[in-house]
Parts: structure tokens; sequence; C-alpha cells
């Protein structure tokens, strides 16, 4: 039985290493697993939405291809679809950020439905694009989609309690923001960390701030800030034009708890900067941008920064104008100037003014009257009233009428009317060409009556001597 014994207790030492070296192979199993856990958790999270709003021709489109990297991108129709790429590059992760723009028509905001539910709206972050270079439409514009955004929120089915949590975190979100100091530039994607109870600091909102909260991030951008140079030279903008559609501009942004962002496509002004501001609010990398109010084109106020004392800052440099005057009566829609180009004026072929003429004798009564035959040819006589002779004058005019008398339809031809009946017929008669016997007494008597009116001019006031 010993050595049976002996033989059994080394065995029992080696069941028991067995037994530790799978107890240690299961907690490294369980440390990996928590790790993946934890690690997989803590990954860029699938299924975020930027929804955009604006007018046609505002830059919406324009805005997001270029920051998808793209260099121009085709403008849809109804609810375009795009998206951007995020990458967190401290932990090497991928993801896709949703991009839905709607149509500058109303007709196609029923396609909201399509973007965003009641299940998604916590993802969501709503972009008003404001066109800098047409401002007398951006205050009107903003009211219009902000309210276009709260009518589809109202018709989604959330539980008053879930809209209560959003709407909480959107005003802790406000209160909780502190200007960004220690900047670290070898990793500016990485996570910001959740500051400790006795580190925040909340301050009370102010009367018009997060008056209409709709649960969700608001940023405001205003696109075609390089438009700012031009409204100064061609329609006499003036810093206090910008600072008033500055202020009008915040004031909306307070209302909705809103950042706001001066950009500009064609200078690529602050678009890297939009970038990380989206990715900032969207995903909580760290950002550390502060505020930007110096450069009246390149504008940028983060969320939770304003507040009515810094814009009363503004209201210092209007002079002619009061804040609290409406938007629309001080920035105006300048006056359309339409280019007028000098067209060049070609004279009327002669003969096809004649043969106008002609036509126009020819619907008289059969029997012309003095006056209708005088009428024109007076009409012919004064742009040549500086004639020296009748005969010059006669010539003048008998060469006109006479003129390709071949021609068929042409005025003498023998196809063609004459001035009048009456003359046609007296034309038959004599054997002359047709019209020209009266056109000629009529011409005679014009120039007698002419010729004896300059004489009585030209008489030579008696001198003293002579009187």
């Amino acid at each position: 039985m010993a050595p049976v014994l002996e033989k059994q207790l080394p065995g029992a030492a080696g069941a028991g290493d067995n037994n530790n070296e799978e107890e240690e192979g299961h907690n490294l199993w369980t440390s990996i697993l928590s790790e993946v856990s934890t690690t997989s958790s803590s990954k860029l999270p699938s299924g975020k939405n930027i929804l955009l709003f604006g007018e046609d021709g505002s830059g919406k489109t324009a805005l997001m291809a270029k920051l998808q990297g793209a260099d121009q991108n085709k403008r849809g129709r109804g609810l375009e679809y795009l998206y951007l790429n995020v990458h967190d590059e401290d932990r090497d992760d991928l993801t896709r950020c949703n991009v839905w723009i709607l149509d500058g028509d109303l007709y196609h905001k029923g396609l909201l439905k399509f973007a965003v539910s009641a299940q998604s709206l916590a993802d969501c972050l709503a972009v008003f694009v404001a066109d800098m270079s047409r401002p007398w439409t951006i205050m009107e514009s903003l009211q219009k989609w902000a309210s276009v955004l709260r009518d589809h929120l109202d018709k989604l089915k959330i539980s008053p309690e879930d809209m209560r949590e959003m709407e909480q975190k959107m005003v802790k979100a406000f209160q909780e923001y502190t200007e960004p100091e220690d900047a670290t530039p070898s990793s500016p994607q990485r996570r910001a960390q959740t500051a400790g109870e006795d580190e925040a600091v909340v301050l009370p909102l102010g009367d018009n701030t997060l008056t209409h909260n709709l649960g969700i991030p608001v940023l405001i951008v205003c696109t075609k800030c390089d438009a700012v140079s031009v409204l100064e030279k061609e329609h006499d903008y003036r810093e206090e034009h910008f600072d008033f559609i500055q202020s009008h501009i915040r004031q909306f942004c307070l209302q909705y708890g809103a950042g706001l962002i001066y950009t500009s496509v064609k200078e690529e002004k602050n678009m890297d900067l939009l970038y990380k501001y989206l990715v900032h609010k969207m995903y909580e990398f760290q950002f550390t941008t502060p505020a930007l109010v110096v450069e009246k084109d390149a504008v940028f106020i983060p969320s939770g920064w304003d507040n009515e004392k810094k814009i009363g800052i503004l209201h210092e440099n209007l002079s002619t104008v009061r804040a609290e005057d409406p938007f629309e009566d001080f920035i105006t829609k300048p006056p359309v100037r339409k280019l007028v180009h000098e067209k060049e004026i070609n004279a009327e072929d002669e003969q096809v003014f004649l043969m106008k003429q002609q036509s126009l004798l020819s619907k008289q009564p059969a029997t012309p009257t003095r006056g209708a035959t005088v009428s024109v040819l007076t009409f012919l006589y004064v742009g040549y009233s500086g004639a020296a002779n009748e005969g010059v004058l006669a010539n003048f005019f008998n060469s006109l009428l006479s003129k390709k008398t071949g021609a068929p339809g042409s005025p003498g031809s023998p196809g063609s009317g004459a001035v009048g009946a009456g003359v046609q017929g007296s034309a038959k008669k004599t054997g002359q060409k047709p019209g020209l016997t009266d056109v000629q007494a009529e011409l005679d008597r014009m120039t007698r009556k002419q010729d004896s009116m300059v004489s009585t001019n030209n008489t030579p006031a008696p001198t003293e001597n002579e009187a």
C-alpha cells in the first residue's frame, strides 16, 4: 500500500499544479475578454446623423463635399445623402457619419421622415446654413428652417420623459462649457475627459438662452464669407452692418443653444475647424479651439460660450441703427442693377423705307388729299431743309423715287403701286414715271416758299449811315 501511496502523492501534487495553471489560464482569458469588451464599448458609434438645412444656392452640398475631400459634388434634389469618414487615430477606429441635405424647396420637407425618426433623434445634429453673400435673407432663412425642424420633431412619437431628458442634456452641455486651455497637439482627436463634479462650474441660463430647446445640438454655418469684401465695395457695407448681422445671428444661436461658424469653401476658410467641431459634438473628441470674434469673416463661437453681455459688445459699435431694430429694416436687399447694352442702330434701306411710305399712301382713299401728300413730302423735306436751291432738292427726291425702276415692286417700276391712285392715273396719261409730276410740283412750291423765307431773313439790316 505504501508504494501506492507514495505514487499517489506525487500525482496529487501534479493535479494541484494543473489546477493552478488552468486557473491562471482562465484568469488570463477573462482579462483579455474584459479588455476586448471595454475596447469595443469605446469604439466610435455608428448611426450618427447630420441634418443640413438651407436655401437653394446657399452652398450646402459644396460645403459637405469639401469636408468629404471631394473637389465638387453634383447638387441633388429632394433629400440628398452623403457621409463623412470619421477616424479615431488613438484607437485606429473608423466610422461613417451620415449627412442628410434637405432641398431648399419647402415642398420636400416631408422627406425628413426618412432622415430622422424618434429612435434616431438622439444621434442627430442640426446644421442651418446661412448665405453671407445674400445677408438680407439670413434671418428669414434661419427662422424658416428652424420652424420646419420643430414641426417635424413635434410629429415624432417621442415620450415626454425622453424628450425632457434630451433637453436637460442640452442645458447641461451649455452650462458646463469651459474655454479650452491645455491643448494636446500630438493627439488632437483624443476623446475629452469628463470633468469631476467638483470642477464643474454651472452658471444659470440667461432669459433668452435655450428658449427653443430642440433636444439635439444645433450649429449655424455662414457660407460664402469671402463675399464680405464684395458687400463692402459694391453695396457700401460698413463694420456696423456686419456687427448688426452678427448680433442678430448670435441672438438666434442663444435661443437654440447653437454654435456659430463663418466659412468659405472658395478660400477654404474655417473648413478644418468646422470638421473638428462637428466630430467633437458628435463623437466627443477633444476640442482645443477657443472662440474667435476678431475677424468679421472668420467668426467662431462654440455652443455655451456666448451670452447677452458678450453680444452687447457689438452694440457699442452701432451708431445709425439700434440693436433691437428689425433686421430687414437695416439689412435691405439692394436694387437690381440691370446692365443696359447699347444696341447698334442700323439705318433702314432707303428703298425699303420708300416702299413702306408707298404702302401707307396706297391705303389712303382713292382720291388722295393734299394733306396726305404734303405730310409725307414734308417728312422727307425736313431732313434736307438745308438744300441751297430747289433744283438740287428736286433732283435729290427724284433720284430717290426713280432708283431701281426696273426692279419688281420698287417705286416707279411698272408693276408697283404709285404714291397715290390719282398720281398713278395722271402718270399714265402723261407717260411720265408714276408720281413724279405731282411730287415735282409740290417740291417746287415748297422750295419757292423756303427761298422766299430765306431771302427775307437774309435781308441786311440798315446801317447807321443808311438810316
